[in-house]
């Protein structure tokens, strides 16, 4: 295989910038006779005549200039290599892996990749893992994630020395009713309204134990008519007049349906907590703390 070597080919590419071997000499710190040695051994690396005699001049052959425009793009990846490892260098860049709950990945994971990615500086590459709570913090035990986002019912204690936890919001319990339910447009609706209907929620879990609590708050104790965990198929069976539900809104800017109305419940005002937590310590890593920062800024639009 050729050996391509990226120093000379800086002296080449400096040679046709500044034209003559002397400049090339004086812009490189080197002397002209070093200049034409690596030049030298450069085409005879390549197996090419770079350069051929113009007078008194050089000028670079056809060969010379096709080498140069591949080189370019190994010129530009590496600037972009050495833009990462300075970011990585001082701690902004690398990778930081992230274990979220389901509805968290593309209502806060995603936007927060994206307010990264805008930045004018290289950023951490995150990497991301779909996991309910006990597994995401077996994950982050482990080592195998840097950084784990759960409900904070479901989170480890503040006492807990091997994680920091950071609350991220309160997300909002909004109820959703078939269009044509008698409550759809009632005023200041409340869940004890809601009392006598037929509700939809998963048969144990978190969400279970949540829309169940709400209940119980509001002073009853929902019927559940049907079993399901995922949202995609509570809004199915919601819209098609069979119950009704709680949906976070994190959930809900995410399944829009038509047969669907979203009531927010501003009386009873119900909500699950969201948290972070990194292994304790972790936090002080600069890629981590942006990835934190990204997150925390995401979640304020859902205040």
């Amino acid at each position: 295989m050729t050996e391509w070597d990226v120093k000379k080919l800086r002296i080449l590419r400096t040679l046709r910038d500044r034209g003559t071997v002397t400049a090339t000499a004086e812009a490189l710190l080197m002397t002209p006779s070093a200049v034409s040695q690596q030049l030298t051994n450069l085409a005879r690396q390549l197996g090419v005549d770079l350069l051929e005699a113009q007078g008194r001049r050089v000028r670079l052959t056809d060969a010379a200039h096709l080498v140069l425009r591949h080189a370019e793009a190994v010129f530009a990846q590496l600037e972009r290599a050495e833009a990462e490892l300075t970011g990585y260098l001082r701690g902004e860049a690398g990778e930081v892996r992230v274990a979220a709950f389901s509805t968290a990945v593309p209502a806060l994971v995603v936007p927060a990749v994206r307010l990264l990615r805008a930045e004018d500086r290289p950023g951490p590459d995150v990497r991301v893992r779909e996991a309910e709570a006990a597994q995401a913090y077996e994950l982050l035990t482990a080592g195998e994630v840097d950084l784990a986002l759960s409900l904070a019912a479901h989170a480890p204690t503040a006492r807990d020395p091997r994680f920091s936890l950071f609350p991220l919001l309160a997300d909002p319990l909004d109820v959703a009713l078939p269009a044509g339910h008698p409550l759809a447009d009632a005023p200041g609706l409340r869940l004890a309204d809601l009392a006598a209907d037929r509700w939809i929620f998963g048969g144990s879990g978190p969400w279970s134990e949540i829309t169940t609590a709400a209940c119980e708050a509001a002073g009853f104790v929902p019927e559940q008519a049907h079993s399901a965990a995922g949202w995609t198929a509570i809004l199915a069976l919601v819209e098609a007049g069979m119950g009704v539900a709680l949906v976070p809104r994190m959930a809900s800017r995410e399944q829009c349906r038509e047969g669907v109305v979203m009531r927010v419940l501003e009386a009873d005002r119900p909500r699950r907590h969201v948290v972070a937590a990194v292994r304790h310590g972790a936090e002080s890593g600069a890629a981590v703390a942006r990835v934190l920062a990204a997150l925390t800024e995401t979640a304020r639009s859902f205040s």
